[in-house]
């Protein structure tokens, strides 16, 4: 029994140096878009700041432990204050988890629906709430940007924004674009396959060939970027399509794959399988 319990002690105290140090080498990075435009990256979903003296402006959060370096960073692009309006694209982990340790107290915006969603996760801290919410449209201003805030319908999720910067002719897409890859479509939390593509369609008739796309993940893009990914997901959505109509079962159809065309979106998340079940059980009527 003492020896089981020894055990159990030395795995936990094993395990928990590796958590904590899960984001040790993670540095964030930023390119410059405007004078005072950047993205950033780090781990989790690419960020975008606005700094203008002592009012920062940051789209999503990342993770709680990247706090310190984010603030770091913001410090170097001339930030001569901490975050003073947090843009929230949607709900999920690697977007809202430095909320709390970045935003605290100071304004956090989202659609209601990302309200509604984390308020009923009690491991969520309340002070990293949203504290502003929206049904459809928001616009601010700030270091001589208007930035604009789009909800549309569910798609990701059901509570996902697009934020434009339309000055500087540039947007951030949040989770709905995945650059390069194939997507994660959170049916969970009312995301859907059809509602995916049919924004994506939308939004490429909002673009124009100067306009630069930052993605939720992946790197910085543009129409074309976006034009592949939905190419990907129309023609990959049509295979697997074809496959049900000849009467195939999800485990045939993710063991005749996508074909060689595809292999490179497959990542470590949303995996080829994962994409040909997603499509296979996907309503798209």
């Amino acid at each position: 029994m003492k020896l089981q319990l020894f055990t159990t002690l030395a795995l936990l105290l094993a395990v928990a140096p590796l958590q904590a140090d899960r984001f040790k080498e993670v540095q964030v990075q930023d390119t410059k878009l405007t004078e005072n435009l950047y993205m950033l990256t780090g781990a989790g979903g690419n960020m975008a700041t606005i700094i203008a003296g002592d009012k920062v402006l940051l789209v999503d959060s990342q993770y709680a432990e990247l706090a310190d370096k984010i603030k770091a960073k913001l410090g170097e692009l001339g930030a001569t204050s901490g975050v003073t309006t947090l843009v929230n694209t949607h709900l999920h982990g690697d977007h809202v988890g430095g909320n709390s340790q970045l935003a605290a107290g100071v304004d956090i915006i989202a659609h209601h629906n990302v309200l509604s969603r984390l308020t009923q996760d009690s491991q969520f801290p309340r002070n990293g709430l949203p504290t502003i919410t929206f049904k459809e449209q928001l616009k601010l201003r700030l270091g001589g940007q208007t930035i604009r805030l789009d909800y549309l319908p569910p798609s990701h999720t059901d509570g996902d924004i697009v934020v434009w910067f339309e000055e500087a002719n540039v947007v951030h897409f949040g989770d709905l674009l995945f650059e390069g890859r194939f997507p994660f479509i959170d049916t969970n939390n009312g995301g859907s396959v059809k509602g995916y593509i049919d924004n994506t369609r939308q939004l490429m008739g909002m673009l124009n060939q100067q306009t630069r796309v930052i993605p939720g993940h992946g790197q910085l893009t543009d129409k074309a970027g976006v034009q592949r990914s939905l190419d990907m997901m129309q023609a990959t959505l049509a295979i697997v399509q074809g496959y049900k109509a000849a009467g195939m079962t999800e485990q045939q159809a993710v063991e005749k794959g996508l074909g060689e065309q595809w292999k490179s979106w497959h990542w470590n998340f949303i995996t080829e399988e994962r994409w040909i079940k997603t499509l296979y059980r996907a309503d798209v009527n």
